[in-house]
């Protein structure tokens, strides 16, 4: 589940946010000031913080940032709060919640801030491929081997190491996820290892890294292809060792902690390729879960656009509504080259877009063959076209994938939220219809 932080009092508009976050399956901590706040995020760690303009948010940022702590602040406020909203995001928040919430918009900042495939629920599975794979991960998941688990992007692999978690013997210890491929080298290895007080200019105070705050518990690290050979030797030591060594610290700490990690590389080519140590390797690849893309396991994808349906009507206060035949046609015809999260975010739209007493074949909105880079046929299609044009093109496109969410689309695009902003700006003033979720106001 998603660790929220939430900075201010609990009451109004931002308590209604807290039961929002919390019946969506967060965990909740709070604090009624920002030095409290930050005293948590050296200790037990969050995977989001949502703090009220009234709080000194740019002093918030400042700490986050001289201390290394890798951790998307969200402010929230009144709608009417418009200075301050602009101030927070400049002073490096992500984002800005409007209070009071929309249910929606507080699933869509979880579901940003823990990644798409970051489910406490257990994996959707008919298909006999997924049904294997699911029985072995019960196989060893007992067991305190390490796991690689592989796949393509968007396969879920995260949902199956909380399911893997779930079924351990430390199912009532901390799951704790990382991405690798998200942070710099530099704030990796804090967020990995912690540091001491004093370690570098800006630690302030000792904190805690990932293995101590998964400690008892299980510990993913996600994307563990792209971490830079220097770390990967550091975390060598730890999985042999079971302790880390802090930032500038003077003695190791043990860990008792459960290592699995995922990837969609080819970590045997890449050890080949000299980018990836062969050691590290061998220690994580002790049992091996492969999950196979979307279009391996055909009867998985009617369940799934069910379970996605279902949940995206509730959460979005909408009948629960099945697929029409020719829509079901649709949906098993698509050859899915973004796999689960493509699928989810197709029926997504499609509840959104659903009228009468079935969801049709035309809410279910696809992408055309022609347009998928598997079928593309290279990049002439491109060729004569400005490139402002083509990044505006991605731009609008990916947000409008995203239902408008413009913390997820950012995300994709690889782009800061402030610089998904200023574009936005510049294309509604020529005029260009840009989608928004709903309750976002233009900016």
């Amino acid at each position: 589940m998603t660790r929220l932080l939430i900075i201010g009092p609990l009451s109004g508009p931002l308590a209604v946010a807290a039961r929002m976050a919390k019946d969506r399956g967060a965990a909740l901590a709070q604090a009624d000031a920002v030095p409290p706040a930050l005293a948590h995020l050296r200790g037990p760690g969050a995977d989001l913080v949502l703090c009220h303009v009234g709080q000194d948010v740019a002093a918030l940022m400042r700490a986050v940032a001289a201390e290394r702590i890798a951790c998307p602040v969200i402010a929230c406020g009144p709608e009417e709060a418009s200075a301050e909203a602009v101030a927070a995001v400049r002073a490096g928040a992500r984002d800005f919640l409007p209070l009071p919430p929309d249910a929606d918009l507080i699933a869509a900042m979880l579901e940003a801030a823990a990644g798409s495939t970051r489910r406490a629920d257990a994996p959707v599975a008919r298909d006999p491929a997924m049904l294997a794979v699911l029985a072995r991960a019960a196989q060893v998941a007992p067991a305190e081997a390490s796991i690689l688990i592989t796949g393509e992007s968007g396969t879920g692999k995260e949902v199956l190491a909380r399911h893997v978690h779930a079924a351990s013997r430390r199912a009532s210890g901390p799951f704790v996820a990382l991405n690798c491929a998200a942070l710099p080298e530099t704030l990796l290895e804090s967020e990995l290892f912690g540091h001491e007080k004093g370690a570098f200019s800006g630690a302030v105070a000792a904190r805690k890294g990932r293995f101590e705050q998964a400690d008892g518990g299980t510990l993913l690290l996600d994307e563990i292809g792209e971490m830079d050979p220097r770390l990967q030797a550091k975390l060598l030591r730890v999985i042999q060792e079971r302790e880390v060594d802090r930032l500038g610290g003077t003695r190791p700490v043990r860990v008792d902690v459960r290592i699995l990690a995922a990837t969609n590389r080819d970590l045997g080519a890449e050890v080949k390729a000299g980018r990836f140590r062969e050691d590290l390797y061998f220690r994580l690849d002790v049992v091996r879960l492969r999950l196979p893309p979307l279009r391996e396991r055909p009867a998985d994808i009617l369940p799934l656009a069910e379970h996605f349906a279902s949940r995206y009507a509730d959460a979005n206060g909408l009948p629960r509504r099945g697929f029409a035949p020719a829509a079901r046609a649709a949906l098993l015809s698509h050859p899915w080259p973004g796999n689960v999260r493509e699928l989810e975010n197709a029926v997504h739209r499609a509840v959104l877009l659903a009228e009468g007493a079935e969801i049709a074949a035309d809410a279910v909105e696809l992408r055309p063959a022609a347009a998928q880079p598997a079928a593309a046929g290279g990049i002439d299609f491109l060729v004569g076209r400005r490139v402002e044009e083509v990044e505006r093109d991605l731009i609008i496109g990916t947000l409008s994938h995203c239902l408008g969410n413009r913390t997820r689309a950012a995300e994709i695009l690889g782009i800061s939220i402030r610089a998904l902003r200023n574009k936005l700006h510049d294309y509604r003033a020529m005029g260009l219809a840009v989608p928004a979720a709903p309750g976002y106001a233009a900016d």
